[in-house]
C-alpha cells in the first residue's frame, strides 16, 4: 500500500530534496548563497577521512572548482570580527593569541601617577595652608634684643580675644564680653638637640616694662623702671611690647611668636575631633563654665576652654592653671599628629583650617616652623622634653616674683641647648 498521496510514487518524486533522496541538491527555493572557503581537501582527505568531498553550490548549480561550504567536512564557523575563528572569515584555522600583558609597564605607569598626584597634592596643600598664616605680627619693632642663641624659642600666647564671636557663642563659652584683649596664658617652647622644653610665664608675673618702640605710633617710649603683671604689657601695646618685655626680663631671644583666641582654639579642638584629659580631681567653676569629675574623659571646644581658663577652682590658683594649660596643649598637639588625622583628609584639612585661620604669628613663621612647634609639643607630652612653670621666688603686691638665680640658669641653659635641669613651681 502506498502512503504517498495521489498520483505519487518513488519513481515520480525525482529528484527533489528529502528523505530518501539519493541526491543531495536541495530544492530551489532552499538555494543559498555560499562563501568561497578556498581550495577543497584532496579526495579522501577531508575532516572525516574516507568521506569523499561533496560538491559545493552557487546559485543552486553544482560545481567542483574549490567552492566548500563547510558542512560536508565537519568545519563550523569561528567567531566573526578580528581574525576570525576556525574555518572563519580570514581565518587560518586558529585564533590569533592575545598579547601577554606588559605588568611592568603597568606598574611603572601606575607608580608614576600616584606620585605625580601625591606630589601635586602636596605643593598645592601647602601654597593652601601657607596662604592662610595670618603673619600679623613684625618682631623687627623689637629694640634691643638679646642674641640669638642655640635652638629655637616660641612665645605661645592665648588670649582672651572675643573678636568675630557672636553673642550666642561668648554665652556658650562663658568668655564675657569685655572689649580689647588681653593674654590668658603664655608660654616658651624651646625646642633642640636635648629635647623639647616647655615653660609656662603666669599672667600674675612681676615684670618690668622697658624702654620700647611703639608698634603703631612708631614712638619711642622710655623705660621708667614701672613694674607691672606680665599680661598687662600686651595689653598696653600688644605682641611686640610682650615679646620686648620678656626678652628684657629673661634675656632669652624669642625667635617666633604664635597666638590663638578662644574662639579658634575651641573651633581647633572641635576639627581633630575632641581631645582624651586624665582630670585628676572634680572641678566646678562658674566662671569659666567647668563642671568636670576625676578621670579620662574627652573634652570638646567648649569643655577644653574652660579647662584650660579655671583658676579659681584650683588651690594653686594660675600656677596650677599653667600647669592645666600645659598638659591640655601637649594632648592636643598629640592628637593633631596622629596617622588618623594625618592621613585621614576629611579630618586633617578641617583641623588645619580651623587652625591656621585662627592662629596670629610673625612675619617669618613658616609652615614648617609651625610643624617644628606642634611635634615638639607633642614630644613634651611623650616624655621626650620638660614641662615647668618659670620659677618663682615669692610675690609682692600681688605680683609672682621670679627666682633670679633660677631664672639666669636655665636662660644659659636654654641658651646653649643643654639639658634643662632648673625646676619650677
Amino acid at each position: 500500500m502506498n502512503d504517498w498521496p495521489q498520483g505519487w510514487s518513488d519513481d515520480n518524486r525525482g529528484n527533489r530534496y528529502g528523505r530518501g533522496s539519493a541526491s543531495a541538491q536541495p530544492e530551489g527555493a532552499r538555494v543559498m548563497r555560499q562563501v568561497r572557503r578556498g581550495p577543497a581537501a584532496p579526495p579522501g582527505q577531508g575532516a572525516y577521512g574516507g568521506v569523499p568531498q561533496q560538491p559545493s553550490y552557487v546559485n543552486g548549480q553544482g560545481h567542483d572548482d574549490g567552492y566548500d561550504s563547510g558542512y560536508n567536512t565537519g568545519q563550523v564557523y569561528g567567531r566573526p570580527g578580528r581574525g576570525g575563528g576556525p574555518g572563519g572569515p580570514g581565518g587560518g584555522g586558529t585564533y590569533e593569541p592575545r598579547p601577554a600583558p606588559n605588568w611592568r609597564r603597568r606598574i611603572k605607569v601606575t607608580a608614576i601617577t600616584v606620585v605625580t598626584a601625591l606630589v601635586v597634592t602636596t605643593v598645592g596643600t601647602y601654597f593652601w595652608a601657607d596662604s592662610k598664616l595670618n603673619r600679623e605680627v613684625d618682631l623687627s619693632k623689637v629694640i634691643d634684643r638679646p642674641e640669638a642663641g642655640e635652638g629655637t624659642n616660641y612665645l605661645i600666647v592665648g588670649s582672651d580675644s572675643r573678636a568675630g564671636m557672636s553673642a550666642e557663642e561668648k554665652k556658650k563659652l562663658h568668655t564675657g564680653s569685655a572689649e580689647g584683649k588681653r593674654t590668658d596664658s603664655m608660654m616658651i617652647l624651646h625646642t633642640g638637640d636635648n629635647g623639647p622644653t616647655l615653660i609656662s610665664l603666669p599672667r600674675d608675673s612681676d615684670v618690668e616694662i622697658p624702654t620700647f618702640v611703639g608698634s603703631q605710633s612708631g614712638k619711642t617710649y622710655k623705660g621708667t623702671g614701672r613694674h607691672v603683671k606680665l599680661n598687662a604689657a600686651y595689653a598696653e601695646d600688644g605682641p611686640e611690647l610682650l615679646v620686648r618685655t620678656v626678652e628684657y626680663n629673661t634675656g632669652l631671644h624669642i625667635d617666633h611668636y604664635v597666638e590663638i583666641g578662644f574662639a579658634g582654639f575651641a573651633n581647633i579642638v572641635d576639627a581633630v575631633g575632641g581631645v582624651e584629659m586624665d582630670i585628676p580631681q572634680d572641678i566646678k567653676d562658674t566662671k569659666s563654665g567647668a563642671d568636670f569629675k576625676k578621670g579620662k574623659q574627652t573634652l570638646n571646644g567648649e569643655e577644653a576652654l574652660a579647662f584650660v581658663r579655671t583658676r579659681y577652682a584650683l588651690a594653686g590658683s594660675d600656677l596650677d592653671r599653667t600647669k592645666n594649660q600645659q598638659k591640655f596643649l601637649s594632648a592636643l598637639a598629640n592628637q593633631v599628629a596622629t596617622p588618623s588625622t594625618i592621613l585621614n583628609p576629611f579630618k586633617l584639612y578641617p583641623t588645619m583650617g580651623a587652625g591656621l585661620d585662627s592662629l596670629i604669628v610673625d612675619k617669618d613663621m613658616g609652615l614648617f616652623d609651625l610643624a617644628d612647634m606642634f611635634w615638639s609639643m607633642k614630644g613634651v607630652s611623650g616624655g621626650e622634653g620638660k614641662s615647668m612653670n618659670m620659677p618663682i621666688s615669692g610675690s609682692s603686691g600681688g605680683n609672682l616674683v621670679w627666682d633670679k638665680t633660677k631664672v639666669k640658669t636655665l636662660v644659659e641653659q636654654l641658651k646653649n641647648d643643654e639639658k634643662v635641669t632648673v625646676s619650677g613651681n
